[in-house]
């Protein structure tokens, strides 16, 4: 029987999500990941196969806005990018729902308020784990209740840098993270605070991940089913042309069909929009919800910088995210407009310092400056732009037209937080901007 009262496509942070909420109604879901699961194994903390090798990364081609083709680091999988995101889940600030002006232009208001997300969010914090600590965050919006699990602290070397900077007169303050871990009795828990979260899958399944929060504990339910390797090539409307009834499938290389009451469409920004694309027909010849022409446009993905610092004292810390700065992310005194946020990334080892590093860096030296660095990574606001867009070629590969924006705010931001680690005996730096094809597991979270 193919039929269902309701049909999720994609089984990662959204998709995932909304099957743990359904799950209790006993309407009968079918969930359809167009990737396996990620197998707990010895690779999953090997970075070697996590940075050279790109295990578990797609192997498909997307082309650039010069018809040039990249590979872009995203997942399919169960679990979707969660999988090896470092578990730092953020609320959106009040303000980030109101008209924001930026240095070139303006961020739209949004229909709805901070104020009517605010008790999913509380929901959302239960069901990943969240740990943190209320009132640290500067720029932090009104919450209806406490954390429900301590903040994580900060590693030795990593508590220096927060109060060095805090002399300063910033706000350091404890990342939100999603992890299971108990932080009064640590030896009981599945988290150990090992140096391969961040960007790895967890060997030991304790970073709360979609699969581990959501999809697992959705599929306690008998109403709710998994296909895996099930890769949704189209969705077919009724006659009335109003409403998605089927969906065709392709699993292990068969084609089928699956028809359903309700389809929720959460396969990711940029799939989901090509999915649309992909299912014209004669009612809607520029693909499903596109009347407007709007699908696939205003793609934006903010701006990343990775700033490896080095000191003159090593870093032996190990769970290095656990330390944000949100000072900026409204702007500072010298700049009347916002630059962003600061967070920690996971801890660098010679091999992902390889990736941002010139070729004829010698590995002797990688791993001199891996001892010594800590590791940021800054994110500054882009902007809408209708010609930022994903599309389709004629044979249906996915193409990104993107081009950048709110540079020169960005560029400000990592200026001036350099001149502040330089204050705190920081004296060399590796900065790169994050490529295209890197930000695709970046949406909503790190």
């Amino acid at each position: 029987m193919n039929h269902y009262d309701l049909i999720i496509i994609g089984a990662g942070a959204g998709g995932g999500t909304v099957a743990y909420a359904l799950a209790p109604t006993g309407k009968r879901i079918l969930i359809l990941e167009r990737g396996g699961y990620i197998p707990q194994e010895e690779e999953n903390w090997n970075p070697d196969a996590i940075f050279q090798g790109r295990k578990y990364q797609v192997q498909e081609k997307w082309l650039d806005k010069n018809d040039e083709s990249f590979l872009p680091q995203a997942f399919y999988n169960v679990g979707g990018n969660t999988k090896v995101y470092g578990a730092a889940l953020q609320r959106m600030r009040a303000e980030d729902f109101q008209e924001v002006k930026h240095l070139e232009g303006i961020s739209p208001a949004w229909e709805l308020s901070y104020q009517d997300f605010e008790p999913y969010y509380t929901r959302a914090e239960s069901i990943f784990k969240i740990h943190g600590q209320k009132g640290e965050d500067i720029s932090e919006p009104p919450m209806s209740v406490e954390y429900t699990f301590p903040a994580i602290p900060h590693e030795p070397r990593l508590q220096e840098v927060a109060e060095d900077l805090g002399q300063l007169g910033l706000h350091p303050h404890h990342l939100t993270l999603a992890i299971d871990r108990n932080v009064a009795d640590p030896e009981t828990s599945p988290c150990i605070r090992c140096a391969t979260c961040d960007p790895y899958p967890c060997k030991i399944d304790a970073k709360m991940d979609a699969q581990k929060a959501c999809i697992d504990r959705a599929l306690e339910y008998a109403n709710v089913e998994l296909k895996i390797n099930a890769k949704v090539n189209k969705l077919i409307t009724d006659k009335t042309g109003q409403r998605v009834s089927a969906a065709v499938v392709e699993i292990d290389g068969d084609i089928v069909e699956f028809s359903a009451d309700t389809f929720i469409l959460a396969a990711g920004s940029i799939n989901s929009a090509a999915l649309l694309l992909k299912s014209a027909n004669e009612q809607h010849p520029h693909g499903l919800a596109n009347s407007s022409g709007m699908v696939g446009r205003n793609l934006m993905l903010h701006n990343h910088s990775a700033m490896f610092a080095i000191a003159d004292k090593p870093n032996p810390t190990k769970f290095q995210k656990t330390l944000g700065f949100n000072d900026f992310y409204f702007g500072s005194q010298d700049h009347n407009y916002p630059l962003g946020q600061i967070q920690m990334t996971g801890k660098s080892q010679w091999n992902r310092l390889a990736i941002f590093s010139a070729n004829s860096v010698p590995k002797a030296t990688l791993e001199y400056m891996a001892e010594y660095a800590v590791d940021w990574w800054l994110t500054s606001e882009d902007l809408p732009d209708p010609n930022n867009r994903i599309s389709l070629t004629n044979d249906g590969q996915i193409k990104v037209d993107f081009t950048r924006n709110n540079l020169k705010a960005h560029q400000d931001f990592v200026d001036m937080w350099q001149g502040y680690l330089r204050q705190i005996g920081f004296y060399f730096f590796i900065v790169k901007q994050v490529p295209l094809s890197a930000v695709w597991l970046l949406f909503f979270y790190c």
